[in-house]
């Protein structure tokens, strides 16, 4: 599982393209992804992703990376001992990629990684 393309407001993984923000797995799975507040990311709009105990969480923070990750939210993630990864949404899909790409093939295994990804502003 690869996401191939990011556009604004379009993410394509495993030649399927979706025009919502998007939960994605470590396992392949794509999950529609929505917040309480569009711009504002809270624990409340992690906590899904935070019940799957990921070793990494990448959130794309949009295009012009517009929306914000709250300090509490952070706390949260950080304080479970998950390496957080917040960046524009371009550069975050990058880095996802490259963190699902680069245990699987130095180690063999599966890196427990989610991505959030805001597609728009």
């Amino acid at each position: 599982m690869l996401i191939e393309e990011y556009h604004f407001g379009s993410i394509t993984i495993d030649g399927k393209e979706y025009t919502h923000d998007v939960e994605v797995r470590w396992t392949g799975e794509v999950l529609d992804w929505w917040r309480k507040e569009s711009h504002l990311i809270d624990v409340e709009d992690i906590k899904r992703a935070l019940a799957q105990n990921p070793e990494a969480m990448v959130i794309g923070i949009g295009e012009s990376g517009l929306a914000r990750v709250t300090d509490e939210t952070k706390k949260e993630i950080e304080g479970k001992g998950i390496k957080l990864i917040i960046d524009i949404t371009e550069e975050a899909v990058k880095t996802f990629n490259i963190i699902k790409e680069e245990f699987e093939m130095e180690e063999g295994k599966k890196t427990k990684v989610i991505g959030l990804f805001h597609l728009t502003c």
